[in-house]
């Protein structure tokens, strides 16, 4: 049968493979990029002052109309400096495991569309987010060796940034821990290979490009049929069961377009229905507001019979 090459992650090759040989794996680093964007800069700060510093980094991002992602340890670090950077004229939220699905993506969909600017969180600024339009990473207490900031967790951490043109990430740290030396040996070694291509190509990095999804709440039409704004609300279980079914349909649709966000508020979407249709409670940070779409185009069509 025929060998399937073996996909490793984009870590510096501790090793030579050979792949001529039959019978040997075979390694496909992808790290190369068609949009040519290099990993982003990391800049290594002081702890002392730290949080001042963050300020003006801020500032300057976002006088230049780009976002930024600043990452505690603590909900709590979270909530305050929030509220600080709030007090010093910051348009800011926080986003930690406390909110529900629903609100956590239309909180990144604010983001992106500029309502604020800088978005603080802990675990949850990790892997999985695509959002082109931050350019900055803080990352404070970097030195702080455990699992909110091992090797992997700094590496997806300032991922986040490797969308934009001018992404750098900065580390508050007085101790150069070795998943710090790893971030920055891993980063040196993906910039050189992808500046090698861009070179050899003549390719010119650019921003990413993505469009702003829709809001997952319900539309102010109420006959609208825009995915993830049926729902139903005092209809038969045979109505029931069949808005389940075409959200499970836009559910699918929804993963296999990448929109992993959209898929999540579905999945909710179709659990709540599920406890509805069963007389449970809701399940915890329901969206009460889709609720009525499906029974007023119900009510509509009974109305012209």
């Amino acid at each position: 049968p025929e060998r399937l090459p073996r996909i490793s992650g984009s870590e510096v090759p501790s090793e030579k493979f050979d792949v001529l040989t039959p019978g040997k794996d075979l390694i496909v680093e992808q790290i190369i990029r068609p949009t040519g964007l290099l990993d982003p800069v990391i800049t290594i700060r002081p702890l002392k002052g730290q949080i001042d510093e963050t300020i003006e980094q801020c500032r300057q991002r976002v006088e230049r109309g780009h976002r930024v992602l600043v990452t505690t340890l603590t909900k709590r670090t979270a909530e305050d400096l929030t509220d600080y950077l709030r007090g010093v004229g910051l348009k800011v939220r926080y986003m930690h495991s406390d909110i529900n699905t629903v609100e956590r993506v239309e909180i990144l969909r604010a983001l992106r569309l500029g309502e604020f600017d800088i978005l603080v969180g802990i675990n949850l600024l990790r892997e999985g987010l695509d959002l082109p339009e931050v350019s900055l990473v803080c990352i404070l207490d970097a030195d702080k060796e455990g699992y909110l900031r091992s090797e992997t967790s700094l590496i997806q951490t300032a991922g986040r940034a490797a969308r934009h043109v001018e992404g750098e990430v900065v580390l508050f740290a007085d101790v150069m821990t070795k998943s710090i030396q790893s971030l920055i040996g891993i980063s040196t070694y993906r910039r050189r290979r992808q500046m090698e291509y861009n070179e050899e190509h003549g390719i010119i990095p650019r921003s990413v490009s993505r469009h702003v999804q829709e809001s997952l709440h319900a539309p102010a039409d109420p006959f609208s049929t825009k995915p993830g704004a049926v729902a139903a609300e005092g209809g038969s279980e045979e109505d029931t069961a069949a808005v389940i079914a075409q959200l499970q349909e836009e559910m699918v649709e929804a993963s296999r377009a990448l929109e992993f966000e959209r898929a999540a508020l579905l999945r909710d979407q179709i659990n709540e229905l599920k406890a509805m249709a069963a007389g449970s409670p809701l399940p915890k940070g329901s969206n009460r507001a889709l609720k009525t779409t499906y029974t007023a185009k119900r009510a509509k069509k009974q109305a012209r019979r």
